[in-house]
C-alpha cells in the first residue's frame, strides 16, 4: 500500500536475535517469489538501496548461500536456521538488497502490498 519512500526506521530480527536488520527506507511493496530458493524459504522480501540497511550479525554468525548466477549470496543465522536477507555481490551494478520482512512484527508487514514474483519461469510479477 505504501508506495513512497520514508525516514522511519523498520527492524527485524532472526527468531534468536543474533542477526538482526534496519532498513532506512520504506520500501515499495514486499515481494513473494517463486524461485527455487525463495519458495522452499518462504521469504517476504523487502528490496531497498544497499546504503539504506544495515544488518548486524554476530560474529560469523550467518552461513551465506551462493548459487546460480553467482550475483548475490542468501544469509541464515547460524543458530536458529531464520533466513534473515541477501547480499547483492555486484554492489557496482546493482545497488539494492533485500531484508526478510518475515523476519519483522506483523504490524510492520501488513503496511505494504505483497506482490507475487514468477521467478521461475517468466521473471515477471504475476499481478
Amino acid at each position: 500500500m505504501n508506495d513512497s519512500e520514508s525516514s522511519d526506521v523498520i527492524g527485524g530480527s532472526c527468531h534468536c536475535g543474533a542477526v538482526r536488520f534496519e532498513i532506512s527506507q520504506s520500501p515499495k511493496w514486499l515481494v513473494d517469489c517463486n524461485c527455487s530458493i525463495c519458495r522452499r524459504l518462504g521469504a517476504l522480501w523487502a528490496h531497498v538501496d544497499i546504503e539504506n540497511a544495515t544488518v548486524t550479525p554476530a560474529d560469523g554468525g550467518t552461513i551465506s548461500y551462493v548459487h546460480g548466477d553467482e550475483t548475490l549470496a542468501v544469509h541464515t543465522c547460524k543458530t536458529c536456521g531464520c533466513t534473515t536477507h541477501w547480499e547483492n555481490l555486484k554492489p557496482d551494478e546493482y545497488s539494492h538488497m533485500a531484508v526478510n520482512f518475515r523476519m519483522c512484527a506483523s504490524d510492520d508487514i501488513s503496511k505494504y502490498r505483497i506482490r507475487k514474483f514468477d521467478g521461475a519461469d517468466t521473471w515477471k510479477f504475476l499481478d
